[in-house]
């Protein structure tokens, strides 16, 4: 078929497909000489409703000749209206490993973590008879890798023989010693099982050591250095289509995310912003300017001071205040600083604006979950990976220690419903404090704010205790380690599960009809500041 007949064809049918879109997600990275202690890290929000369920998948090993199924719409199963669909059943490998399964998963045994964002990419890229999405390439990722480099080889040879019918995607992989951003989308609406052709189009960079990566449903893999074979992997066919159908030119650097993301989802600055406040937290000394949807920061940069892992937290829980964006300040975020802005369907939004959006920080009020994780090379790996978790949004989780070697966590940690409330779930918990709090947040929060400190501060304060005692244990027999941080593990989330029920109705008690209840049981009346009041016409007679 000649090119030009190719392209008109994969034009025409561009519309005509749709691949699955996260909502958005903000995934950061440090590399080891980047953050204080020397891990590896990791980190993810996810953004929309995702399957916030806890599972630990225990690995296996198997005889030769099994097979395996590869389903699809994985990372929804909490939603009763999208059930798992099988497309196929491959080859199973002799052992698996266990890993952690989530609506993205996100960490196996061997401390190998994957943060993951959307981008989805040119219409033209979806491949309708692709057989793994990325929720399935994690999957087969953690159970089959102990590194890096060994999963992104695993998800890419998957992808490219069964194919990829998901929209782009980005991983961010850390292992014990190197972290890597991984870029991945379809082949082309053309694809099909039997046409000899690879089934995927991917590229991996790896971050250098001393660096943090920030992505934000945008692909940001950039332009790939094909002789650089320590820092780059990619497919067979990475430059084929891009060259087939003019978004590259052959003799010029072939830039992966401007070839195949060109024109990023969302209303201007929907990624960019944040991109550009990670960064600026991370590195202020950049003096990194607010960019549109179509300019590039740096793939990675140097933070000004090495990293923490209570430092990624600060970044998710950060509304853009102190900045000319300040989603607490203004109308919209109303008489109490609200910073959270609900959907805005496109047949209510003014004329003129159909296509724009309120703008968004990172941390969502819509969020599933969320983690910061730390890989440690000189740390046994049932200690060394240690993923610090938090159920629904950001600004108002408690982050809890889950150990990579654990074997259990509470029901109400893994079971549960969401499209109706649960009192045995952490979920709804510090979701229904999220939703609470934005009766008047600016309040409600620094009583959020105490008790996050209060649990963080303590499990910080226990970490280097409690990983010694798991060494120590570990030296002598590894299943005693394993045994006592899921001890540990399993009573944290009892631990903070019963405490956030304790703060939901504590704000119930003190925040309602208007009105603040003291400790002595005296009911103040605060109002409404006296800007707002000005704005809205206070005191101003009726019109006839």
């Amino acid at each position: 078929m000649k090119k030009a007949l190719v392209k008109s064809l994969l034009l025409g049918l561009a519309g005509t497909f749709m691949a699955s879109a996260a909502l958005a997600c903000s995934p950061i990275g440090a590399g080891r000489n980047a953050t204080v202690d020397g891990s590896v890290i990791t980190s993810h929000t996810c953004d929309g409703w995702y399957d916030n369920r806890i599972q630990i998948i225990p690995g296996q090993t198997f005889e030769d000749g099994a097979t395996t199924p590869v389903y699809q719409d994985v990372c929804h199963g909490t939603q009763p209206t999208r059930p798992l669909k099988k497309v196929l059943d491959i080859p199973q490998v002799e052992k698996t490993y266990t890993y952690f399964h989530i609506g993205y998963p996100f960490m196996n045994e061997h401390q190998l973590v994957f943060g993951e964002d959307t981008w989805s990419g040119r219409d033209e890229l979806y491949a309708k008879d692709g057989a793994f999405w990325i929720e399935t390439l994690e999957i087969f990722g953690l159970q089959r890798a102990k590194t890096a480099r060994e999963a992104i080889k695993v998800m890419g040879e998957l992808a490219e023989k069964y194919g990829y019918g998901d929209g782009g995607e980005t991983l961010i992989i850390a292992d014990t010693k190197e972290l890597w951003v991984f870029d991945i989308c379809g082949p082309g609406m053309l694809w099909n099982k039997d046409s000899g052709k690879p089934g995927a189009i991917w590229a991996a960079r790896r971050v250098p050591d001393e660096h943090v990566v920030v992505c934000s449903n945008r692909s940001r893999i950039g332009v790939i250095d094909f002789e650089d074979k320590d820092n780059f992997m990619y497919s067979s066919n990475v430059t084929d289509l891009a060259k087939e159908m003019g978004w590259w030119k052959s003799g010029t650097p072939f830039n992966f995310s401007e070839a195949y993301n060109p024109n990023p989802y969302g209303s201007d600055h929907y990624q960019s912003i944040r991109e550009w406040r990670a960064f600026s937290l991370l590195a202020p000394s950049k003096n990194f300017e607010l960019t549109s949807q179509k300019s590039h920061y740096p793939f990675s940069v140097k933070p000004d001071k090495k990293v923490a892992v209570k430092d990624i937290m600060a970044v998710f829980r950060d509304h853009l205040e102190g900045t000319d964006y300040d989603l607490t300040k203004g109308m919209a975020a109303g008489p109490f600083g609200n910073p959270h802005r609900w959907p805005t369907p496109k047949d209510v939004r003014p004329e003129g604006k159909k296509d724009k959006d309120w703008p968004r920080a990172i941390s969502m009020f819509r969020c599933s979950y969320s983690f910061v994780s730390q890989s440690r090379e000189w740390l046994p790996d049932p200690v060394g990976g240690v993923l610090w978790f938090g159920q629904d949004s950001p600004d108002t989780t408690v982050y809890v220690p889950l150990y990579c070697g654990v074997t259990k966590v509470p029901a109400g940690w893994s079971e549960g419903k969401r499209h109706e409330f649960d009192p045995n779930s952490a979920w709804w918990a510090f979701n229904f404090i999220n939703n609470w709090a934005q009766l008047r947040w600016d309040s409600m929060i620094k009583d959020v704010n105490a008790e996050q400190q209060k649990w963080e501060k303590e499990f910080f304060m226990q970490q280097n205790a409690v990983e010694k005692e798991a060494v120590d244990l570990y030296k002598k027999d590894p299943k005693k380690a394993v045994a006592y941080l899921t001890d540990y593990t399993y009573g944290n989330m009892e631990k903070v599960q019963n405490a956030m029920w304790g703060l939901a109705w504590k704000l119930v008690g003190k925040y309602y009809d208007g009105y603040v209840m003291t400790p002595e049981g005296k009911q103040q009346s605060v109002g409404y500041p006296t800007w707002w009041l000005e704005a809205v016409g206070f005191g101003e007679d009726f019109k006839d």
